[in-house]
């Protein structure tokens, strides 16, 4: 009686610490999302996302130790998400502005919802696993990561108002766990790891680098095209203005 109950607080301590760890990767993108929305749309979207991010969970528990033995699913997953980072690290643009609230939440929840189907997988396989098989203790680890996810978004959300590095933090955590997750599928982790014994720390690690590095580049060339159509209203409304006084002489005479 006694060793069963160990191993259930044992079993429930390893949810704990799998849903601070795993879940908050899951935080950081719902925070990377929102931070464009006005501040009466962020707890919207925040729980949308969570709400989604929940609901993917329950849908692949079962699932996940199947999808895991997909050849080449987290190399599609990985280059997904690598995406997903570049994405977030271009800046707003300022035509988006005039879109509608509605049309800006739905692309921040979309956003989200598409990282959390490829980072739920490993989530949720660690959770199941640390179960062992109890559906009560995967209900229970369902359920302590949603107070985390949310109290985590928000606070990700306040650090990149207040420092704007965190965001290109979050671009190059979303490009380590896809390098992770590349070198982790199952066609080619065992070829990866004899090619290079050191791809389980080197691949997270150019991840991260290919979606900071990318990102700032898009970013620089996304600036670089607004101040050339800044400049060219600029030049317009100048001329507009030298033609003006020259009409109206026109029209004296």
């Amino acid at each position: 009686m006694e060793s069963g109950v160990a191993h259930i607080g044992i079993a429930i301590l390893q949810i704990i610490l799998i849903d601070i760890v795993l879940s908050g990767d899951n935080a950081v993108v719902i925070g990377l999302a929102c931070r464009r929305l006005p501040e009466r749309q962020r707890k919207l979207g925040i729980l949308w996302g969570m709400g989604g991010a929940i609901a993917l969970r329950v849908v692949l528990i079962f699932f996940a130790v199947a999808l895991l033995a997909v050849p080449y699913l987290k190399v599609v997953g990985g280059a997904l998400l690598m995406w997903i980072g570049v994405k977030l690290l271009r800046p707003e643009d300022e035509g988006d502005s005039n879109i509608e609230a509605g049309d800006t939440l739905w692309d921040a929840v979309k956003t989200i919802i598409i990282a959390d189907l490829v980072m739920s997988l490993d989530n949720v396989v660690a959770i199941a696993a640390a179960a062992r098989d109890s559906q009560l203790l995967v209900i229970f680890g369902l359920i302590v990561s949603v107070p985390i996810i949310m109290l985590g978004s928000q606070l990700v959300m306040k650090l990149m108002d207040r420092f704007p590095i965190v965001v290109t933090g979050g671009g190059a955590l979303l490009g380590w766990l896809a390098g992770g997750m590349v070198v982790s599928d199952i066609a080619i982790g065992d070829w990866a790891e004899q090619a290079f014994p050191a791809s389980h720390w080197l691949a997270p690690v150019v991840g991260a680098c290919i979606v900071v590095v990318v990102g700032k580049w898009l970013s620089a060339r996304d600036e670089a095209a607004r101040e050339g159509r800044m400049e060219d209203v600029t030049q317009d409304g100048t001329q507009d203005e030298t033609k003006a006084p020259d009409s109206r002489k026109g029209g004296h005479g």
